[in-house]
């Protein structure tokens, strides 16, 4: 597998995000070592809150969130899927798959930096790959928060303006990731902002990882990734592992996965947050009310 590592220098002077970058290496059978960036925020003995982002974005979406989680006391921890960030990059599309990107999660998480009685926060496929991990490996977690995401089977339609977005990622030439960041956001990025999220990727190269993943989701009850999703809905809907459903006002992408969250063990009898005037990158738009509705659950417990 041929990997491309971002230079430093893209990462230079980016607007509000002053964290110093950390790396784990990861190694398996499959794939060889890959290098994994992130940013951490907050007591090293806190409790731990692993914010898994999602598409196209990398870890400069929760930059708003870090310093409430960690004024908190909580140990906030924002890895780049691999392929994003400041991560290593697979060149060929075809080299992502969507139990790829759960092994390597888990390595992450579990093997790197072997992270215990963690609180999950998934937006987008961070979700999509974190709620597997939650499923497959419960003993590692103490709670979970979904925050416009879900687990998707193929086994129910994707609404049109998600196949909109799929077909636009599928015949753009170019891929324009600070604008299809932007498009999922209710506030207008600055053209500093739209740049940090362009940031990762020099030129298409670097971009298998975005063009990838909106075919790994599973659209049709046939997809590799099905079975292995139905197995983590059907462990998740016997789990007990406290759920907080955070979802924005503003994403017709994710809302109907909403009621079916909420229909978990894990999240009776729990008031769940709705992030006002916000889209489908919530983090962007209400970022420090997300960040404060998790404290608030993670300390509740």
């Amino acid at each position: 597998m041929r990997l491309l590592r971002t230079p430093d220098d893209r990462f230079e002077n980016l607007p509000g995000f002053d964290f110093p970058e950390r790396y784990a290496e990861i190694d398996s059978p499959e794939t060889g070592i890959v290098r994994i960036g992130y940013v951490e925020a907050g007591p090293a003995d806190g409790p731990v809150v692993l914010l898994l982002h999602g598409e196209p974005s990398w870890s400069y979406l929760y930059r708003k969130m870090l310093p409430v989680l960690a004024d908190a006391g909580l140990r906030a921890i924002a890895p780049d899927l691999v392929g994003f960030g400041r991560s290593d990059k697979p060149a060929d599309v075809a080299d992502h798959t969507y139990a790829a990107h759960v092994e390597w999660m888990r390595a992450f998480a579990f093997d790197a930096l072997d992270l215990r009685d963690v609180t999950l926060v998934g937006q987008d496929w961070g979700g999509l790959i974190g709620l597997r991990l939650v499923a497959e490996h419960p003993e590692r977690f103490a709670g979970v928060v979904p925050a416009n995401t879900g687990l998707p089977t193929g086994d129910d339609g994707m609404p049109d303006v998600w196949w909109s977005f799929h077909d636009a990622v599928e015949k753009a030439q170019v891929l324009d990731i600070g604008r299809f960041v932007q498009s999922g956001c209710v506030t207008k990025l600055t053209d500093e902002e739209r740049a940090a999220y362009d940031a990762p990727f020099p030129n298409e190269m670097y971009k298998a990882g975005p063009r990838a993943m909106p075919s790994l989701v599973p659209t049709t009850p046939d997809d590799p990734a099905t079975e292995a999703n139905r197995a983590a809905r059907a462990a998740l809907g016997k789990s007990s592992i406290p759920m907080l459903v955070a979802f924005s006002d503003s994403d017709p992408i994710t809302a109907g996965m909403r009621p079916v969250l909420e229909r978990l063990p894990g999240a009776e009898g729990r008031e769940h947050p709705t992030i006002t005037d916000a889209g489908h990158f919530l983090q962007e738009d209400g970022g420090p009310a997300l960040a404060s509705e998790i404290a608030s659950f993670v300390r509740s417990r």
